[in-house]
């Protein structure tokens, strides 16, 4: 039996198969509704759940009649520009009956590879998370490119876990776990419980697709296991088409667990310390202390700028004495931080002409 109580902050991915019926190329409203009800009892504990969601392809191709099974990739956006209005709304209404609130999130590859989009993504869902939002995210199909495209939301599901410092992210697919090798094909492929280690072995016995509304298969599903166990967060496969899909996990349904030797925090602070700085501001003794402390670092306590960066690059964190304090993720350009460098953060707007960030550089984006 599983215990999900433990988890601050859940990410749950929900394939095409499970929420778009595959004969109608409707919303299965029935099992959304058990779904929605699992989510309301996360809730109720105090912890935050994201839903990374596929089905809006699937959703719009019933509405415009596209029966051929390939889309062209001008087809496949059609159809996502149509579905997202129709699974938003099938999100909304089935949460918003229990009381929660929901926000669409649409995100392309660029927006996890780029510095200043990942940090403008990473602040907006934190954000509604800390406004007991749940946001529902999925690929922008609808202006996604194959040069841009994630290619399917497993390892979308893993991009978002590790941005909002998630600790577990359950995967609800049609099958019920990982394989020493493809079951349909192989009948002496046996199941694998737990998981603490990829191995060549696991990725070569990987499948592919197992339904035509999915893009994904047993493969992508190793490949975001390895990007959520790098962060720190932990994974579980796991067979959804039941009722209550996370009330079945905490009754130990049939699944496979990837389990990481770190924790979210500790995973992001490993990541920063390894990025090569672009610059250093040197701060004063109260700002010192103040860090020590573990409080945020305010421009009010900058003496001085050193370097060229931009917003969300790495810079050093030095004293009066220029010895080395530590490392972070810097919220402003080198000349905004010029400009409100021993400023009062009530200040910032009047100076830059815009309601900044409360930190030159936050507390969780730094390591001393």
């Amino acid at each position: 039996m599983a215990t999900l109580s433990k988890y601050r902050r859940i990410i749950i991915k929900i394939g095409s198969a499970l929420l778009v019926d595959g004969s109608s190329g409707t919303i299965r409203t029935d099992w959304l509704r058990g779904l929605a009800a699992d989510v309301a009892s996360l809730k109720a504990q105090g912890q935050d759940v994201i839903i990374v969601s596929s089905g809006s392809i699937a959703l719009g191709r019933n509405v415009l009649r596209l029966t051929k099974d390939a889309l062209s990739l001008e087809e496949s956006q059609a159809s996502a520009a149509v579905g997202q209005i129709r699974l938003a709304q099938a999100y909304e209404g089935a949460l918003g009956t229990l009381g929660i609130k929901t926000a669409q999130i649409l995100l392309t590859l660029e927006d996890s590879s780029d510095r200043r989009r990942y940090l403008n993504s990473r602040r907006t869902m934190t954000a509604l998370l800390g406004l007991d939002v749940v946001p529902i995210v999925n690929e922008n199909d609808t202006v996604a490119t194959d040069e841009i495209r994630f290619g399917d939301n497993d390892r979308l599901a893993s991009q978002v876990a590790a941005m909002v410092e998630g600790d577990l992210l359950i995967l609800l697919s049609d099958v019920d776990g990982l394989y020493t090798g493809d079951p349909r094909i192989n009948k002496s492929a046996h199941h694998i419980p737990i998981v603490e280690k990829i191995t060549p072995e696991m990725e070569v016995g990987a499948g592919d697709a197992g339904s035509p509304s999915s893009k994904g298969g047993m493969k992508t599903k190793v490949m975001a296991a390895k990007t959520a166990m790098s962060a720190g967060c932990e994974m579980v496969i796991m067979e959804g088409d039941v009722e209550r899909p996370l009330s079945a996990l905490t009754a130990g349904v049939k699944c496979s667990w990837f389990k990481s030797s770190s924790t979210p925090n500790l995973a992001r602070k490993i990541w920063i310390s390894g990025m090569k700085p672009k610059g250093t501001i040197i701060i004063d003794n109260g700002a010192e202390l103040a860090l020590k402390a573990g409080k945020s670092l305010l421009s009010v306590g900058v003496k001085s700028i050193k370097g060229i960066f931009d917003r969300g690059d790495m810079v050093c964190i030095q004293n009066e004495m220029q010895q080395e304090l530590g490392k972070g993720l810097v919220s402003y350009d080198m000349r905004e931080a010029e400009l409100i460098s021993g400023k009062k953060t009530t200040d910032i707007a009047k100076i830059l002409g815009y309601e900044g960030r409360g930190a030159l550089i936050h507390r969780d984006d730094m390591v001393l």
